[in-house]
């Protein structure tokens, strides 16, 4: 072993916004004080309670990924487990999120974006 993951970083148009979306999506909190990173408007974290963190990098000309467009490939994804699929799609819905993948009944997970358009799956557990 090399290292340890500190964090998963995300660029984004706007990284508070984006944090904000996450947090509302899997609790923690924002831009909680750590001498790891400088917090700014371009970069804002969530420290989640599993001890993960997020960090959210604002860059001017964010594009975001088409999934499954592979000329604007979805870069890297986040699988969220919930004991919901249907309550757990209204709730990140209602945050901004967009359904890329519905799937079908007989299908565990399903396929969403984030509002600056990163993939994320819902799974239920």
């Amino acid at each position: 072993m090399i290292g340890n993951l500190q964090c998963v970083v995300l660029d984004c148009s706007d990284a508070l916004e984006l944090a904000r979306f996450y947090r509302s999506l899997l609790g923690g909190t924002v831009n909680q004080p750590d001498p790891r990173w400088s917090l700014d408007d371009n970069w804002t974290t969530l420290h989640l309670e599993t001890g993960m963190v997020l960090t959210f990098q604002g860059v001017d000309d964010h594009r975001p990924p088409q999934w499954p467009d592979p000329t604007r490939p979805q870069q890297f994804h986040l699988d969220v487990g919930v004991k919901d699929l249907d309550e757990a799609q209204r709730q990140v819905l209602a945050l901004g999120a967009t359904i890329l993948d519905p799937g079908d009944a007989t299908r565990c997970w399903r396929v969403y974006a984030d509002p600056a358009g990163h993939p994320f799956c819902l799974v239920w557990e």
